[in-house]
């Protein structure tokens, strides 16, 4: 696999049953290119240990003035210089391209279990972490698949420089044979210790990275309350954690350094003072004792590699297991099992009995936001994620014209059930990207931002758009839309989920951030273009619920009452003091007062809401 090559096709099925298996799958998934780094690694480790033997035959060819084995061993320095610098510069070629491809198979592998997941991904894990494992935890495990060929090949250079070292000079070679285990060994003792270090100021540095993104996300609130410096506050003492915790670690680090320079510093003065006293005695000759010391000098160059890979597993081992707990949720408790079935006709969820049927505008009402938001997610197959048990133990799947979106394919499912969820996102970019989105072909953009009563917005964005002719297509939104109201960004966002045209849409409180007035022209503007196809809303707005066509009521998690509007106000208390937020005490009056068949007196605030409902029928 070559850089040029990415992105994958195919990123594979990883093994997320834990970290250090999770990178030995990536390392088997990159077999070639972890031979071809090997390879390229010992050619530039035997070519730099080959330089001392050929500097001990010079040194000895000048001592026996030999003016022909000087001029040999030269070409051979020569011809060992330019294996290393090949060596050196292709090893650095193909493991960086084993670092890229690794971190970019992993940045894969999270964008498509991100995209699989949607909005249940954050209900697992926090956002930070996923961002945290996105950037710096993917560049983490793609240094230890980088470094992990050059240790292998460090390690088999260190071999045979050993075992030549001991044939070669059995005196001094048997002494460095024996002393480099214990100098690549060492280390050991320490690194459970630096280990834990680094995981308490990786697990610091996550949540401090996760209150700076929710900082920043509710930064405009924090603003209205006057709470920025309390929340600055607590980000200044968590980026504190963050240094405490990186020069702790460091100083294991530090310790972990100084014994590899220490320990061979010791090997080498030993070597330099038992190699001079037998060279003294005419045991061996002066270039012998040249090219002992010179190998175990440049042996230090591979053994570094050892601290490197040390450092490189202790770092990408945590890592990993971040990575694979997202990788190893699961959307749904099934897997697809229906092959190119898009399915249409009536949505039906077996958990509560809700039946949104085909072609019509079904208002949903649920006392309990949070609940409203679940089924929301359920409509549109966004199961639970959990383990194996939870997945067995969930709710039997929607249904959607008697087919089971868990069973068919992710892709048919979202193209099948759209799901705007309470606080949509709209990503950076101009407005004519925001609303190129697959989608029908049958509802035109135009049409979409006239149904969602986007004409102030178009008017705001071509007022800001001076370099674009005033063309508001043309202007660039910010990203989440900051430079928007939240009703703007609401209605171009029920804009983008118009235009998709799905055979089935869910919307979840989608006119919550709207006055009254508008809310009632976009009510009446989804009814109108989405007619004939099946439409589900959350809301509790007498507005938006006077313009479906059926209106159901879930009461702890059941269907308890469907009806239309009109009539539930009339018959239904639950209804009732859901959409008019009575009081228990004030229901009871209301029921007193008016009798059966009326309806109840509504509070202040609900007049003008019941106003507008009746300006929708004069228009009409």
């Amino acid at each position: 696999m070559q850089i040029r090559d990415l992105p994958y096709s195919d990123p594979g099925d990883p093994d997320v049953r834990s970290g250090p298996r999770f990178l030995f799958w990536l390392g088997r998934n990159q077999l070639g290119g972890q031979l071809k780094s090997l390879s390229w690694g010992l050619l530039h480790q035997l070519a730099i240990a080959g330089l001392p033997v050929t500097v001990g035959f010079a040194v000895q060819a000048v001592i026996d003035r030999s003016g022909g084995r000087l001029a040999l061993a030269g070409g051979l320095i020569v011809a060992l210089g330019v294996l290393v610098a090949v060596g050196d510069t292709m090893l650095h070629r193909t493991a960086v391209t084993n670092w890229i491809t690794a971190a970019a198979r992993v940045q894969q592998l999270l964008a498509r279990k991100t995209a699989e997941l949607g909005s249940a991904l954050t209900r697992r894990v926090a956002a930070g972490e996923v961002v945290a494992v996105s950037t710096g935890d993917v560049e983490k495990i793609g240094w230890f698949v980088e470094a992990l060929s050059r240790f292998a090949a460090a390690a088999t250079a260190l071999v045979v420089i050993c075992v030549g070292l001991a044939f070669y000079l059995p005196s001094l070679g048997l002494m460095v044979a024996l002393a480099m285990p214990v100098l690549a060994l060492a280390v050991l003792p320490l690194l459970p210790r630096a280990t834990r270090r680094a995981d308490e100021q990786r697990e610091k540095a996550g949540k401090a990275t996760e209150l700076a993104s929710d900082t920043v996300a509710g930064l405009r609130v924090l603003r209205g309350i006057g709470g920025e410096e309390l929340f600055l506050g607590r980000y200044r003492r968590a980026s504190q954690e963050v240094r405490r915790a990186a020069v702790r670690s460091a100083r294991m680090w530090a310790l972990i350094s100084a014994v590899q320079v220490l320990l061979p510093g010791i090997l080498l003065i030993s070597l330099v003072w038992y190699g001079a006293t037998l060279a003294r005695d005419g045991r061996i000759d002066v270039g012998q004792l040249v090219t002992v010391y010179s190998a175990a000098t440049l042996m230090l160059f591979p053994l570094r590699h050892f601290e490197e890979i040390a450092m490189a597993y202790s770092f990408s081992r945590p890592s990993a297991q971040r990575a694979v707990r997202v990788l190893s949720l699961h959307r749904s408790a099934q897997e697809a099992t229906v092959e190119g079935v898009t399915p249409t006709g009536d949505l039906y969820d077996p958990a509560t009995g809700l039946m949104a049927p085909r072609g019509q505008f079904t208002a949903v009402v649920c006392g309990d936001p949070d609940e409203a938001g679940r089924l929301a997610d359920r409509l549109g197959g966004h199961a639970e994620t959990g383990d194996e048990d939870d997945r067995a133990a969930a709710a039997p799947s929607v249904l959607l014209g008697g087919v089971a979106l868990d069973e068919i394919p992710l892709h048919a499912a979202r193209a099948a059930v759209l799901v705007q969820d309470k606080d949509p996102v709209l990503l950076s970019g101009t407005l004519r990207d925001l609303l190129d989105v697959p989608s029908s072909g049958l509802v035109t953009p135009d049409a979409a931002l006239e149904a969602a009563q986007c004409a102030d917005v178009l008017s705001a964005l071509a007022q800001a758009s001076a370099d674009n002719d005033g063309d508001p297509m043309r202007t660039r939104i910010t990203e989440r839309g900051r430079s928007l109201s939240g009703g703007q960004r609401q209605r171009l966002a029920l804009a983008r989920s118009l235009v998709t045209d799905p055979e089935a849409l869910v919307l979840d409180e989608p006119t919550s951030a709207v006055d009254s007035h508008t809310e009632a022209r976009v009510a009446a503007g989804i009814a109108k273009l989405r007619q004939g196809r099946t439409t589900v809303a959350f809301a509790s707005s007498p507005l938006l619920l006077d313009a479906a066509d059926r209106v159901v009521l879930v009461h702890e998690g059941t269907v308890v009452a469907v009806g239309n509007h009109r009539d539930l106000l009339r018959t239904e208390p639950r209804y009732r003091a859901v959409v008019t937020r009575e009081t228990d005490d004030e229901a009871a009056a209301a029921d007193t007062a008016n009798g059966v068949g009326d309806v109840p007196a509504l509070k202040r605030d609900d007049v003008p809401a019941m106003k507008s409902i009746e300006e929708i029928e004069e228009r009409a």
